[in-house]
């Protein structure tokens, strides 16, 4: 293959790059969005196959890029894509297309969709007394020392006579969730608050979320459930035991590490977090970005710890396989740096985009009450769902 990137002149909106049928990687209006398929890489040979592309710089510090999902489940095939066009905006302003073996650059005025009346069902997928019934069995196998965290999680399907609108739900993610990671891959979107992990030269970064309180739109209502979460001990535990997987983890390819001597609150538009920002210089050789996602991910505040047994019992007693949810979704370049976010608050789509499948879980310790689980799950569903079935 071969790659020319130049400066692009005029603005343009990422996810008006994307529309429906592209691919998308933004935050805060920083990241990537493709069109077409030059390549579909096996997860192994990316870093190979973009190293092989001949590539025409015209910026300066550019690569070719592939974007992709990582699934849940260790071990399950995975392919990232690399676009046929690309077009990428950094944080110091500079923007930039990359074209794959000469690829129509037209990008566009793509008309952004209209607000219109749409008809939607929503059922739960997974049984209520199923999914009460499978943290039950996790705040048990805790509590009888087999496992330290397991997250349990259900699914909901949201169901129209017409095709649901990938272009409309990506806008009003980014009205409402401009600060997360807004990504769409293959129908699969959503907006994650959370940073996996981030490699930019030697600089390597995570930020980690465990713990969650509903928001009410109230902020002294708001302001006393963030001082709960920071005080509550269930909290605590199930995110002390996410930062130090994240942060043993990661030592092994750090010279240093730093992290937050104390979680602070992340907020959102639905709900707040217990977060722990890591920021770390990487020893040479430096790793590729996706060796650290493959060594983080699922994190245990998507699987739990330790992670083969909380994986055993998820797969036990959940009732579903999860896919894509619950990974990573991100791009990584040439140079092996890249941004991958935990793929979380999202929706899976079917082939005719009239089904979509949300999926959210939470962490399960010794404290965990089954129905204050469930009421968590229903607020990290409301992301998804007001994108979707919202005019």
């Amino acid at each position: 293959m071969r790659a020319r990137t130049r400066p692009l002149i005029d603005d343009v909106d990422l996810n008006d790059v994307a529309r429906g049928d592209g691919y998308l990687f933004v935050r805060d209006g920083v990241g990537i969005a493709g069109r077409g398929v030059a390549a579909r890489v096996p997860l192994a040979d990316v870093a190979a196959t973009l190293a092989s592309i001949e590539h025409v710089d015209e910026v300066g510090g550019v690569h070719p890029i592939a974007i992709g999902v990582v699934p849940f489940e260790p071990g399950t095939p995975c392919e990232l894509v690399i676009p046929s066009v690309l077009v990428g905006k950094a944080s110091d302003g500079r923007r930039w297309v990359t074209v794959i073996d000469d690829a129509d650059t037209d990008l566009g005025a793509a008309s952004r969709p209209q607000p219109r009346a749409q008809e939607f069902t929503v059922r739960p997928l997974t049984p209520v007394d199923r999914y009460l019934e499978a943290v039950t069995a996790a705040r048990n196998a805790v509590r009888e020392g087999a496992l330290t965290k397991a997250v349990i999680a259900r699914e909901v399907e949201v169901a129209s006579p017409e095709p649901i609108d990938v272009h409309a739900v990506l806008l009003r993610l980014k009205a409402m969730f401009g600060r997360s990671y807004r990504y769409s891959f293959e129908g699969f979107i959503g907006a994650s608050p959370e940073l996996l992990v981030a490699v930019h030269g030697n600089e390597v970064r995570s930020h980690p979320l465990a713990g969650t309180t509903p928001r009410t739109g109230d902020p002294e209502t708001d302001r006393r459930a963030a001082e709960e979460l920071l005080a509550s001990e269930k909290n605590q535990i199930e995110h002390r035991v996410v930062i130090d997987m994240i942060h043993d983890t990661l030592l092994n390819w750090c010279s240093y590490l730093d992290w937050e001597p104390e979680p602070s609150i992340v907020t959102v538009a639905n709900v707040q977090h217990l977060g722990t920002a890591m920021e770390g210089h990487l020893s040479d050789p430096r790793p590729n970005v996706m060796d650290l996602v493959t060594a983080l991910s699922p994190t245990p505040a998507l699987g739990g710890f330790p992670r083969a047994e909380a994986l055993e019992l998820i797969a036990r007693t959940e009732g579903f396989t999860r896919g894509r949810y619950g990974g990573a979704v991100g791009w990584v370049d040439a140079a092996g740096d890249g941004t991958w976010a935990v793929a979380i608050r999202c929706a899976e789509l079917s082939a005719d985009r009239r089904t979509a499948r949300l999926v959210a879980g939470g962490g399960i310790v010794a404290e965990s009450e089954p129905l204050s689980e469930l009421a968590e799950t229903q607020a990290k569903l409301q992301a998804m769902l007001s994108a979707i079935v919202r005019p």
